[in-house]
Parts: structure tokens; C-alpha cells; sequence
């Protein structure tokens, strides 16, 4: 089945497609927390029986493993475009910051999901392995920037790694769309108030 096929349960019409279905589901581990959300309570939020629910998933942590995953591609995705960019580090770096915070904003439930993940199953574990990946990978852009002689070469690119997520993922805490500022505006914000913030400091080492 397809994340577009209708998920029907037996007998019945077709209610969801799988991706509104994990959409649902998303919404109720943010809303009661996963380790309190029971397979009940998810076929009372979608409509369907608990059956029809284990018809399509072996239980709720593969619908954990299917919602945290649609955060984690994206952020993926944005990462590897401003990795391949022909462009210096820093500027990548800044690309990094702007498109996680659109990524977040257009997957806002699956990327609050993600960042709530303790590593308490393997679904979570394995989440968590995926977001070091990232950090990994970013650190290494933020090396190669300092480097370049673009940011200061006193900072430390993992801790730098820790504070552009730290600020970019705080986002899922305020943000609501339609609320006058647009995600293209928070992620400019951002990544200038981030990586400008590192640049080498006057009469320093690395200064121009």
C-alpha cells in the first residue's frame, strides 16, 4: 500500500489515506504523549477500529516510526541540497538554518514528534542515530567555514551544531501558520543572527 492508498477497515469506505492517518496519529502522541496514547484511543481519533488500525501497522510504534520518519527525511533533504550548493561553507551553513526552519514549519507535527523522542524504543533509537547523522554532517560544514576563515576559530563546530538546532527546533514552540510572520522571514532572521553572530571578531585571528 501506498501513502496514498485509502485506508479502509474491513467492510467499510475509505476514511484516510495512510499519510492523513499518520497525520492524526502524529497529533495524538504530541497531544497525550506517546507512551500514554493506546491503540484505542487512536482508532477513537481516526474512526476506525483497533482491527482495521492492525491491518495496516503491527501497533503504535510503527506509526511512531512512520511520523518521526516524514520529520527526519525532510530535515535530510534540506541538509543534503545546501550541502551540494556551489557556494562557500558559511553561506551553506546559513542555507542549513533557513531551510530546516521551512522544513519544520511544512512538517510542523512530524518535527515536534521527532524532537520529544527520548530513545525509549527502537523506533526512537533510531530516530535519534538519524539526528546525530545530522549534527554530524553539520558540524563538519560549520569546520569547514571556520576553516575558511569565515567564522571565528575559537568556536567549537559541535556546540555550534547544538545551538543553530537548539534555536531552529524552538520554533515548534511558538510557531503558528497565519500568524503574520512567514517562515521564509524566521529562517532570514535566523540564520543571520546565527552565523553573523560567528563571524572572526575584529583584530582577531581569522579577521579580515
Amino acid at each position: 500500500m501506498t501513502s496514498t492508498d485509502p485506508v479502509r477497515g474491513r467492510g467499510r469506505p475509505a476514511r484516510h489515506s495512510l499519510d492523513e492517518l499518520v497525520e492524526i496519529v502524529a497529533t495524538q502522541f504530541i497531544d497525550r504523549g506517546y507512551d500514554a496514547t493506546s491503540m484505542e484511543d487512536l482508532a477513537r481519533a481516526t474512526g476506525l477500529t483497533k482491527a482495521a488500525l492492525y491491518h495496516h501497522v503491527a501497533g503504535k510504534e510503527e506509526f511512531l516510526r512512520l511520523a518521526v520518519s516524514k520529520g527526519i527525511d525532510a530535515l535530510a533533504e534540506a541538509l543534503a541540497e545546501a550541502e551540494d550548493l556551489d557556494a562557500p561553507a558559511v553561506r551553506r551553513l546559513e542555507t542549513v538554518v533557513r531551510r530546516s526552519v521551512a522544513v519544520l514549519v511544512d512538517n510542523l507535527p512530524y518535527v515536534t514528534l521527532l524532537l520529544r523522542v527520548r530513545g525509549n524504543t527502537p523506533a526512537e533509537l533510531w530516530a535519534l542515530e538519524r539526528r546525530r547523522d545530522l549534527d554530524a554532517r553539520t558540524a563538519a560544514l560549520t569546520a569547514k567555514a571556520v576553516a575558511d576563515g569565515d567564522l571565528d576559530p575559537d568556536v567549537n563546530p559541535r556546540l555550534v551544531t547544538r545551538l543553530v538546532f537548539g534555536a531552529v527546533n524552538s520554533v515548534t514552540e511558538w510557531y503558528r501558520p497565519g500568524g503574520g510572520t512567514g517562515p521564509d522571514e524566521v529562517g532570514d532572521v535566523l540564520a543571520r543572527m546565527l552565523v553573523e553572530g560567528l563571524r572572526p571578531r575584529a583584530g582577531g585571528p581569522g579577521a579580515a
